[in-house]
């Protein structure tokens, strides 16, 4: 009976022992499936498209505690996503009268978004700095001059501007027509409405749907 040099051995278990792990890996995560997992948006598109990145938008709401709890499973899961992803925040602009998006908006145009975007969560769930619903514009203005907005009274006037109504307006649009229904949502491509149950669920299912937008390339 022949025998393999030592170092040979151990390369063969080491191999061995890679696909034990990898098999069952891939067998627990089936593909997704259309009206439990996701939905397809009829002649879908982009919200932003650039570049020929494969898009991911979150509709989320600042108000939303599900959107709080995600936020934290996203940040992990963005630090790993290929560059051939880009992901955007949309905020879920059903009524004009929603301050946060408004906010959100402003502080986009102004470069402020990447600083104060989980500050503006924690100040509505863990600090109650900001009530879940119903801020105000002054209220919310003065925070984000907490957050480096350099006139508070330029970003209540910002939030009340017809370009910032425009903006409500097209967010607004992308939602309907993506058939959102809740917060928070993961839209890919414009094509795919993330439909999981659990908020870790999302996620896989979003990389499955990338996979199949890259694969489609």
């Amino acid at each position: 009976m022949s025998t393999l040099p030592r170092a040979w051995r151990h390369l063969f278990a080491a191999a061995l022992l890679a696909a034990s792990v990898w098999v069952p890996a891939a067998a627990q995560t089936p593909a997704p499936v259309e009206g439990v997992d996701y939905a397809v948006i009829p002649d879908g598109q982009p919200w932003q498209p650039l570049d020929g990145k494969i898009e991911v938008v979150e509709v989320f709401s600042y108000g939303c505690v599900h959107c709080f709890h995600f936020q934290r499973l996203v940040d992990t899961w963005r630090a790993k996503v290929p560059r051939d992803v880009r992901f955007t925040y949309l905020p879920a602009a059903f009524s004009a009268g929603d301050n946060f998006a408004r906010g959100f908006f402003v502080a986009q145009a102004q470069r402020l978004d990447a600083r104060s975007h989980h500050a503006v969560f924690s100040a509505v769930h863990e600090s109650a700095v900001l009530p879940r619903s119903g801020a105000g514009i002054d209220a919310i203005a003065a925070f984000y001059a907490t957050q480096g907005a350099r006139s508070q009274a330029r970003f209540a006037e910002a939030m009340a501007s017809p370009a910032t109504d425009e903006k409500l307006n097209a967010a607004r649009a992308f939602a309907v027509r993506s058939g959102v229904e809740g917060t928070p949502t993961l839209i890919i491509n414009g094509r795919y409405r993330v439909m999981g149950r659990r908020l870790e669920d999302i996620l896989v299912i979003a990389d499955q749907l990338i996979a199949r937008e890259r694969a489609q390339r």
